[in-house]
């Protein structure tokens, strides 16, 4: 689920557009009416973005509920098995909203697996994703200006933003923003299997694309073969709920960063404890509030810490930078702050509005009491990593027509598939996986003591790829219910 917490551009444009780096929407229109019910066979082509891959085109209704209506266009894209395949395999990738035409491109992250072997991987740029015909919200100003702890006197402008924010993305979005969502997509991946004249479909989903699987198992459990649910939102939490967890995660894994910090207080110098370490930090973000070092104010350092303490592997750097701050060095202070920088804007009058419009598909409370109530818990429990934009307001407060809710996830009737997930992924809390497993009844992979999100191919865990390979390929699950892998060590400092 690409809220990430990297730059503070990213969260910016997560709270007054889309996700930075999420969305990339291509210049196809929606399509006319008049599409049958079963879609023909994809005519593909060369992709003219990586020649190793076909692309096509496939037909989808734009309400699945009036199958002879308007129709809208999917990308789609094919790595075709270098053996005899026993079906396709197809990768959703994270979002909502998607990752710069990821979806298409996601085949490739298993151009040299054994996955190769055995299936056509198809990719898919969802519905008003990518090369796919596009959701568009008009670009507004925010009023007010960002700052991780935002104040009291700021929360109504907060409010005016977001209703302006869903204005323009109702006035640019149009109908079409009413069926972008969970059960939009996953029937779109069913008429994608038809289309491939495929009886079953077999699924990857990281991240959102996690979520989507599990939602199309629960609509088309006979029409589902194996599945991996990579790094799982909690099946039956909101929207804001899920954006309010990733605050909390992000600040249990500073305060594990903390406790291990105030374990070598020798070495780097922060403090003894976490409590104390956790005072350093505090004071450094005050004094960067008053004077900020090189470009970096408290807001900066607030992303920073949080972006830092998610991955093991940076600790050491994390506290060299709190270290550094603290005492005034700017040098180290610049090299921060180039971390942080954020990016020009476009000028483009129109931007993506995926985000906006599916994570409506949930309740969202509709009085500005209820977010003022959180914002001012999250500025003060949990700030680090943008941790309180996840309280303030969001458009769906002010939507007038919302997608259609998702069903409760259920596991009867579909096969055992596997659920991987992080143990300290901020993206999608802990919670999330476990829970999920067990409501599919699916083994669970978990990678303890790591803070990645979308594991499988991509880390490089052979723990990890070496069960879902083996899963994917003969079907075999793993023998325990719950298996733990190890994730990348923690700088290698003796405690004191």
């Amino acid at each position: 689920m690409r809220t990430a917490t990297r730059t503070v551009t990213r969260t910016r444009a997560w709270l007054a557009a889309a996700l930075t780096g999420l969305l990339g929407l291509g210049a196809t229109g929606f399509a006319p009416a008049g599409a049958a019910h079963r879609p023909p066979q994809p005519a593909w082509e060369r992709c003219d973005f990586d020649a190793r891959l076909e692309c096509a085109t496939v037909r989808v209704p734009l309400d699945h509920a009036r199958p002879r209506g308007r129709t809208l266009d999917l990308a789609v894209s094919r790595l075709a098995a270098e053996g005899r395949p026993r079906g396709v395999l197809l990768a959703v990738n994270g979002g909502p909203g998607g990752n710069e035409g990821m979806g298409r491109r996601a085949p490739l992250r298993f151009a040299d697996s054994p996955l190769r072997s055995a299936y056509d991987l198809i990719g898919v740029d969802l519905r008003g994703t990518g090369g796919s015909s596009p959701v568009h919200c008009e670009v507004t100003t925010p009023t007010v200006p960002f700052d991780s702890r935002t104040p009291d006197s700021s929360f109504a402008g907060l409010w005016a933003d977001a209703r302006a924010s869903e204005q323009g993305c109702a006035r640019a979005g149009g109908a079409e923003r009413r069926h972008i969502g969970t059960v939009s997509v996953a029937r779109d991946l069913d008429r994608v299997r038809a289309a491939l004249g495929e009886r079953k479909l077999n699924l990857i989903g990281y991240a959102y694309g996690s979520y989507v699987a599990a939602v199309y198992g629960t609509l088309f459990p006979h029409r589902l073969d194996r599945s991996v649910l990579d790094s799982v939102r909690h099946p039956d939490w909101t929207w804001r709920q899920q954006f309010m967890a990733q605050a909390v995660a992000i600040r249990e894994n500073v305060g594990d960063w903390a406790r291990w910090a105030g374990r070598r207080d020798g070495a780097l110098g922060l403090g003894g404890s976490e409590r104390r370490v956790m005072a350093t930090v505090e004071r450094t973000a005050a004094e960067l509030a008053e004077r900020p070092v090189n470009g970096m104010n408290r807001t900066a350092f607030d992303a920073t810490v949080g972006s830092l303490a998610n991955d093991r592997t940076r600790w050491a750097d994390l506290a060299a930078l709190v270290a550094s701050l603290a005492a005034g060095d700017a040098p180290s202070a610049r090299v921060a702050a180039e971390a942080a920088e954020t990016g020009a804007g476009t000028g483009a009058e129109l931007r993506p509005g995926v985000l906006e419009a599916a994570t409506c598909e949930s309740a969202w409370p509709r009085e500005p009491g209820s977010y003022e109530r959180d914002m001012r818990r999250f500025r003060e429990r949990y700030p680090y990593g943008l941790g309180m934009t996840r309280a303030q307001p969001w458009v769906c407060a002010f939507r007038a027509d919302s997608p259609q809710p998702p069903p409760r996830i259920r596991g009867a009737g579909r096969p055992a598939g596997l659920v991987v997930r992080a143990e300290n992924d901020p993206q999608t809390h802990r919670a999330g996986g476990a829970a999920m497993a067990a409501r599919l009844g699916h083994p669970l992979i978990t990678v303890a003591d790591d803070g990645s999100n979308e594991i499988y191919g991509k880390r490089g865990y052979r723990c990890v790829d070496d069960r879902v390979d083996r899963y994917l390929l003969t079907g075999r699950l793993p023998d325990r219910r719950h298996t733990v892998c190890a994730g990348a060590p923690r700088p290698a400092i003796a405690e004191d």
